[in-house]
């Protein structure tokens, strides 16, 4: 968006009618050996011509590999109308709309997007939304703690199987209230959840268990069972669920005989581009019965006193946002813009087109896979039922592997070596519809020739 800044007129201006000499003294509450001081090692500004080369040399730089890397953001086709309408004026620069009066067209594309986001997942209610989906899953635990009733404790049961990104985050966000994050360790030969391993968990007080669909290495878990295993041991169920894929599986507020409590996750899929890390944002739903738990924006539709339809922010009041501690949540960042383009996104595709992504990812990926386990020295690690994602090892050092495969200007996959030491030279790959045939073929030959160079 083109920035035009305040001339020096103009800032003298504005701290002259504050009474206040100079920006500084607007931080003079800040102790001094609390402040940065002087910031040497910022080069100099550059005109925006410069900036533009700069920007454009670096945009280069990234090049326009064929992906095949997913682990939690995946490169699937973005019709050209939804970033068009997206950046329009009226969203682009519209503000929170706390002022319900002039803010009705961005309150009913929110209230829509929720009313999306409640039918893909199966649940209750949704916001729109919080800062991504590692904070998604954080949130959904404090959450967990606050609105089980039945539990005593500040435990929670996570899956080894679950994104370890979203698992080193939410450690870091729940630590410091003294939130334990348990492990549970995933079966060898599925890659799923344990059940033999949840059952020695039985009796304990735990606030929730987190259940991810599909998980982190693409294998779709029993999610009935967990789900109605954690019930009758009196724990919330929290599920991260990929909302495309809830387009062809079973929605969260389904699983078991009661349904997942809260369901979380990265709304990335729906709309959102690569753009080499984001910005993304997090997804969350509920049981109307947690509702008043629920952190972020909620948007409420009612009538006026002349009984025309009309949409507000309800139950999260803007005073909400800063009570400090008294808050639902310390974390009020939403992702407006990105969440604008999801709801166009879902709006252009419906959902025989959303179906359809996910079914072609789907088959790619079962495609991939069976060529790729055709080479010598590459075998497929789980034998689970799968989404679009799936381990496969080499019997080559991975990460010399993936490399040589940037020279094809193929991205082969997510080397697990620091996250899954104990599966050894293991990749996660990906095929979102947009992957044709013959770049698949590519992706073999990359991969046969740098198995045979490395």
């Amino acid at each position: 968006m083109p920035f035009i800044p305040h001339t020096e007129n103009e800032i003298n201006a504005m701290l002259e009618s504050i009474g206040v000499k100079q920006i500084d003294d607007l931080f003079g509450e800040v102790p001094k050996e609390l402040r940065a001081g002087e910031l040497t090692k910022i080069p100099h500004g550059l005109s925006e011509m410069q900036m533009t080369q700069l920007m454009t040399e670096r945009g280069a730089q990234d090049g326009r590999p064929v992906c095949f890397i997913g682990a939690g953001a995946y490169d699937h086709y973005v019709p050209a109308a939804v970033w068009q309408i997206t950046t329009r004026g009226e969203f682009y620069t519209a503000y929170t709309p706390y002022q319900a009066e002039a803010s009705q067209g961005t309150l009913q594309l929110i209230y829509e997007f929720q009313s999306m986001m409640t039918t893909l997942t199966g649940m209750d209610v949704s916001n729109a939304s919080v800062y991504d989906g590692a904070s998604s899953l954080a949130e959904a635990i404090l959450m967990s703690v606050r609105a089980n009733r039945k539990s005593k404790s500040k435990r929670i049961l996570v899956p080894r199987n679950v994104n370890p990104t979203y698992r080193s985050a939410t450690h870091t966000l729940v630590n410091g209230q003294n939130i334990e994050l348990i492990d549970v360790p995933y079966d060898a030969d599925t890659g799923c959840i344990n059940l033999d391993a949840l059952k020695a968990f039985e009796g304990e007080d735990f606030a929730a268990v987190v259940i991810q669909q599909p998980n982190f290495f693409g294998s779709l878990e029993d999610v009935d069972a967990i789900t109605d295993w954690a019930h009758a041991n009196n724990a919330l169920v929290i599920g991260i669920v990929n909302p495309l894929a809830m387009s062809i599986l079973k929605p969260a507020g389904q699983w078991g005989e009661a349904g997942a409590d809260i369901a979380c996750g990265d709304g990335q899929p729906l709309g959102a581009p690569l753009s080499s890390g984001g910005p993304y944002y997090g997804i969350m739903t509920c049981k109307k019965a947690l509702v008043r738990q629920m952190p972020g924006r909620i948007v409420g539709r009612t009538v006026d006193e002349d009984g025309k339809e009309g949409f507000v922010l309800t139950l999260q009041a803007r005073e909400q946002h800063i009570r400090r501690s008294k808050a639902t949540s310390n974390i009020c960042t939403n992702q407006g813009l990105v969440v604008t383009a999801s709801t166009i996104h879902m709006s252009i595709l419906g959902a025989a087109g959303l179906e359809n992504a996910a079914s072609q990812s789907h088959l790619n990926t079962a495609s991939l896979v069976e060529k790729v386990c055709a080479i010598e020295g590459v075998e497929k690690v789980f034998n689970s039922a799968s989404f679009h994602e799936t381990v496969i090892k080499l019997n080559k050092p991975a990460k010399a592997v993936l490399d040589a495969m940037t020279n094809e200007n193929i991205i082969g996959g997510f080397d697990l070596a620091d996250n899954y030491p104990e599966l050894g030279d293991a990749i996660l790959v990906c095929a979102t519809e947009q992957r044709t045939e013959k770049q698949i073929d590519q992706y073999v030959g990359a991969l046969t020739k740098a198995l045979s160079e490395v």
